[in-house]
């Protein structure tokens, strides 16, 4: 009996792996050789019995790179379409596309702005230079221009003067003469009357300073009256009047309170201290003070001292100067200073007699 050994030194053996048996042979093909990207058969999609074997992958299809971004997979393939960041609902293009949708819409809206407040702009200054330059209806009156002091290149200008106050008349009932009234004109609500006389037309207006409490249409009224008579300067056939309220004019006929009078006449270069009538450029300027309380010469003859007053300073827009008594006892010229005196004549308030004869006197240097 031999003695045991030792397990040092022994060398254990490993158990053989069992023996896999043959695989079988792949099916014959006719005149098939496998290429280069061809799935090897033991793939999990190679062909086995009853499966057809897949084709080789297209390198350059979508299989292996994806889909081509220049193909028909970007314009309208059958392939799924790639993500493109300026297309879509949600993609940069329609970011921008609503961006220049918006600035368009905010351009459109300013522009609309810019001309509501231009308009409104235009419409304010409308309104101011209205209220400037004509004034609202008064009783009896119409809107006319502010005061317009007539050319003042035209320096030529005539004023009753002399030494002392003309004397008035007293008056029974006290009548109503403001320092100053408004400073602004009516015209009477009237319009234009016929042409009186032959001769070249004298187109003038008729205007009442409102505050004065005179009314437009009655003193129109008068002067109509005074200017169309057969004494006046109708007689000489050279003058024909008519009344307009618009369009050009020769002269317009003021009744003013005596401080608007001194600074219509002032402008040129007359002196009326508030006491005397005017005539300068385009305007025959009548005094309140005057037009009511007449003068001693005219004591209860109101008709006849209006109808001085009127044709004297109407005289003086024809061109005539002033001029003096011819005689004593004869009718006094109407370019006379009556107010301040007589000097031997007699009333006239009247160019010309009714035989149509001129009344004139010696000039006053």
């Amino acid at each position: 009996m031999q003695p045991p050994r030792s397990r040092q030194g022994r060398r254990r053996r490993r158990p053989e792996p069992p023996r896999r048996p043959p695989a079988a042979p792949p099916p014959a093909v006719d005149s098939y050789e496998q290429g280069p990207y061809e799935q090897s058969p033991h793939e999990h999609n190679a062909p086995g019995p009853g499966r057809q074997r897949q084709s080789a992958p297209d390198p350059y299809g979508p299989g292996l790179y994806g889909p081509d971004p220049y193909g028909p997979d970007s314009y309208g393939g059958d392939s799924p379409r790639r993500h493109d960041p300026y297309q879509g609902s949600s993609g940069m293009g329609q970011d921008l596309d609503r961006a220049f949708v918006g600035a368009s819409r905010s351009r459109t809206m300013f522009r609309i702005m810019v001309v509501i407040v231009v308009g409104v702009i235009l419409l304010a200054g409308i309104a101011a230079l209205g209220f400037l330059f004509f004034k609202p209806p008064g009783k009896g009156g119409a809107a006319v221009p502010r005061n317009d002091p007539g050319p003042k290149t035209s320096p030529k200008g005539q004023a009753d003067s002399a030494p002392g106050t003309p004397p008035v008349v007293t008056p029974r009932r006290p009548v109503y003469i403001p320092a100053r009234g408004t400073g602004r004109f009516y015209r009477p609500a009237a319009g234009a009357g016929r042409v009186y006389g032959r001769g070249k037309v004298m187109r003038y207006m008729v205007e009442v300073e409102g505050g004065i409490r005179q009314q437009p249409l009655v003193f129109a009224q008068t002067v109509d009256r005074i200017l169309a008579d057969p004494r006046g300067w109708t007689a000489g056939r050279k003058w024909g009047f008519k009344r307009v309220d618009s369009g050009p004019y020769d002269f317009v006929v003021r009744l003013a309170s005596p401080g608007t009078v001194d600074k219509l006449c002032a402008a040129y270069g007359l002196e009326t201290k508030g006491q005397v009538n005017c005539s300068g450029g385009k305007q025959v300027v009548v005094n309140l003070r005057r037009w009511l309380l007449l003068t001693t010469y005219y004591r209860g003859q109101p008709d006849d001292y209006h109808a001085l007053v009127i044709n004297h300073e109407v005289g003086h827009r024809l061109g005539f100067n002033h001029m003096t008594c011819p005689k004593k006892g004869r009718p006094a010229p109407v370019m006379q200073q009556q107010i301040f005196g007589l000097k031997g004549c007699r009333v006239n308030g009247w160019p010309y007699d009714r035989r149509g004869r001129f009344v004139t006197g010696p000039a006053v240097p």
